[in-house]
């Protein structure tokens, strides 16, 4: 079952990011820009998206730790200059991957109260899929919020900034991957429970909604 487990994780996580990339390429393409298209990155195919340390390895060692899960896939190639609103629309096109994943967990949270799927009504395996489909996608939604270059939320912060943070910004974006690995491993403990704890506020805001 342990195993099983770990497949059904890694799929979901696999769903979750190629969701998330695409929604980025896809309102990058509306706001004008063709980048992604031309890269072939609007697809289901997972080999386009798949990054193997992010997409497969963090998440899978994330759920055998019993760590928060989260992770991302190879960033959709998107080029700001061909954007409408430029720095506004890369904010949308940003948020657009932690959106499609807030609303992959909200769908599958309101499936799965209403059926009881998710409290086990059919079953240990269902209550697990709908379970970690809700969590999965909390976690890389709050991961990608984080404002550290190359994360989502440096591009929101990005256009909401002064120019002279925006110049701070656009310097580290290079090394900024670094620094969240850095974080994760030298703060993982405080990270984890910042990461538990916004994910049981979104979590108690969907049970807010549905009056649970």
């Amino acid at each position: 079952m342990a195993f099983l487990n770990i497949v059904i994780v890694l799929g979901i996580v696999l769903i979750s990011v190629i969701l998330h990339e695409l929604s980025h390429g896809l309102v990058a393409y509306w706001l004008g820009d063709h980048t992604a298209k031309d890269a072939g990155r609007l697809t289901f195919n997972p080999i386009k998206h798949i990054d193997p340390f992010m997409s497969i390895l963090v998440p899978v060692v994330l759920y055998i730790l019993r760590a928060p899960v989260f992770g991302g896939a190879k960033p959709v190639p998107v080029n700001y200059h061909n954007l409408k609103w430029r720095e506004w629309g890369m904010a949308l096109v940003a948020v657009a991957g932690p959106l499609t994943n807030f609303i992959i967990a909200f769908v599958f949270f309101l499936i799965g109260h209403f059926s009881g799927l998710a409290y086990g009504s059919g079953g240990e395996l269902w209550q697990f899929i709908f379970v970690e489909f809700i969590y999965i996608n909390i976690g890389f939604m709050l991961f990608n919020l984080i404002p550290i270059p190359p994360l989502d939320g440096s591009r929101v912060l990005y256009a909401i900034a002064p120019d002279s943070f925006r110049q701070i910004l656009a310097g580290i974006e290079r090394y900024g991957i670094i620094i969240v690995y850095m974080m994760i491993f030298l703060f993982g403990e405080i990270f984890s429970n910042l990461m538990i704890n916004g994910m049981q506020g979104i979590l108690d805001f969907f049970y807010l909604i549905v009056g649970g």
